[in-house]
């Protein structure tokens, strides 16, 4: 009972966090909120016995991507962009798109069958550390999706740099 309730309150929490990001008119309190948000999401891997991930999770992304985002949120200078009303007159049709989205995912689990315990269970990840087994994961079976994630990475770094040059030079 007490597992469903942390459980509970990590996930309304999070979802309440995230709209607060995407609300938020300001983007350097947006920036604030996804803080609170990353914290609490690394509360909810150490909940799930992921305290590598979950460290990662605080050091990699409350440290330094979201750093990265307030640097280049305060060098584009949005001033003009707060001054624009928000959600310009297109809320219908977001909101049917949101009822598609919302009605799909329900219709999907619905139909929700578990597969079978693959090799990895918790008792495998136990007898060696976190850390070498999400290695070995990493390295040799999901090679090309990391790979993939860091090129991704690499062009928002370049894009960021772009912005931020271009905005200087004006």
């Amino acid at each position: 009972m007490l597992q469903q309730l942390f459980f509970g309150y990590y996930a309304v929490t999070i979802i309440v966090l995230s709209l607060l990001v995407v609300t938020r008119r300001n983007p350097v309190h947006s920036v604030m909120w996804m803080l609170l948000l990353f914290f609490h999401i690394a509360g909810l891997y150490l909940f799930l016995n992921a305290e590598f991930i979950a460290a990662i999770q605080i050091i990699v992304y409350a440290g330094a991507i979201l750093v990265l985002f307030l640097f280049v949120v305060l060098l584009l200078n949005l001033k003009e962009e707060i001054s624009i009303k928000q959600f310009v007159g297109s809320w219908p049709a977001g909101l049917f798109v949101t009822g598609l989205l919302f009605v799909s995912i329900v219709s999907a689990l619905g139909s929700y069958i578990q597969g079978p315990v693959g090799k990895h269970t918790i008792e495998a990840v136990r007898s060696e550390t976190h850390t070498k087994a999400l290695g070995r994961l990493l390295y040799t079976e999901y090679l090309f999706p990391f790979e993939i994630a860091s090129l991704i990475l690499l062009v928002a770094v370049v894009g960021a740099i772009v912005l931020a040059k271009r905005k200087l030079r004006s």
